[in-house]
């Protein structure tokens, strides 16, 4: 049997905004859509990264087993951690051999035999839903919105846990009719038990200047806190 080999961007140890509780956060390489809001672009290049056994990075996460407490464990971000599902699968299985909670950061863009293996192997995803319009979807992540929609409904079909998770953009999301629809959203489907709205911010802009490439919403703010608070409340 072939080895499975998963490369890998970077690892967080003690990372707490990755998931419940304190996790085991494991960037992977290697990502196919191009969100222009995209923090990390120096994962997008698929063949880059470190190589890791699904095992080598279980046995790192058992390390920290002792701070994950009852709601912590390891997270599989990205990068896009579902191109990678063969890796991502074992990684998970591994975990749970060592009873260690599993989490998924996905923008939800594939859904095959491969990824529906892995989702039988993990105990919450985090759901990026960026937009709730198709046309602002398309123009500014490449894909459609009935991607991610497609694969919420799978997870409710499941019953695995999920955090709807959403980057506040002002001047294309940061109103009351995407704030309903995600409501919505979370409302229509009984595996959403939360969801989170988080400020665009532009710490990035070192990234795209050092790869030399340009920062597509580098002339867009930040929202400011009262903002944030009201779109808070609507939910």
């Amino acid at each position: 049997m072939k080895e499975i080999l998963g490369r890998v961007h970077s690892i967080q140890s003690m990372g707490t905004l990755d998931g419940p509780g304190v996790r085991f956060v494991v960037f992977l390489q290697g990502c196919s859509l191009r969100c222009k809001c995209c923090h990390n672009p120096d994962t997008w290049e698929e063949g880059g990264g470190t190589l890791y056994t699904p095992e080598q990075i279980a046995e790192k996460s058992l390390h920290f087993k002792e701070y994950f407490g009852h709601d912590g464990g390891i997270t599989l971000s990205g990068g896009e951690p579902l191109l990678q599902a063969d890796f991502t699968c074992e990684v998970f299985r591994l975990c749970h051999e060592k009873g260690i909670n599993t989490c998924l950061d996905t923008s939800g863009s594939v859904l095959d035999d491969r990824v529906k293996k892995l989702l039988s192997v993990t105990d919450r995803v985090l759901l990026d839903i960026k937009y709730t319009d198709d046309a602002l979807y398309q123009e500014n992540v490449g894909c459609s919105l009935n991607l991610p929609l497609n694969f919420l409904r799978y997870l409710n079909e499941q019953k695995i846990a999920t955090t709807l998770r959403q980057v506040i953009i002002p001047g294309l999301n940061d109103n009351r009719e995407n704030i309903e629809k995600l409501k919505a959203l979370a409302k229509d489907h009984a595996c959403v038990d939360k969801v989170e709205l988080l400020p665009f911010k532009k710490i990035c802009q070192t990234k795209y200047d050092a790869m030399g490439i340009e920062f597509p919403f580098a002339h867009i703010p930040t929202p400011d806190k009262k903002t944030m608070d009201e779109l808070e409340s609507l939910l």
